[in-house]
């Protein structure tokens, strides 16, 4: 069971201001999710074969091949700022 205080918990560690409003809305409807868990575990679920996903999927692959690249300097041509040849970017930290 979800609590007042479970809500005030979370919403101080995600930085949220909830008003005493929305603690209540929002303890409620997390204890009625939680019901609905729970009706979904009182479900026989033995002969029911586990899946990653409800419909049959693969993974479509298109073949790989060698074509033709564009040359060095049509790639730099419209580069706002570069270092030789490569792009010179911002340093991220």
């Amino acid at each position: 069971m979800v609590t007042r205080e479970d809500v005030e918990h979370v919403a101080l560690l995600g930085r949220l201001e909830l008003t005493e409003e929305e603690k209540e809305i929002y303890t409620r409807q997390l204890n009625d999710i939680l019901g609905h868990f729970q009706a979904l575990q009182r479900l026989d679920t033995g002969n029911i074969q586990p899946t990653a996903h409800v419909l049959p999927l693969k993974n479509v692959y298109r073949e790989d091949w060698v074509g033709q690249h564009m040359p060095r300097e049509d790639a730099l041509a419209n580069c706002p700022d570069r270092d030789e040849n490569y792009f010179k970017v911002p340093k991220i930290v």
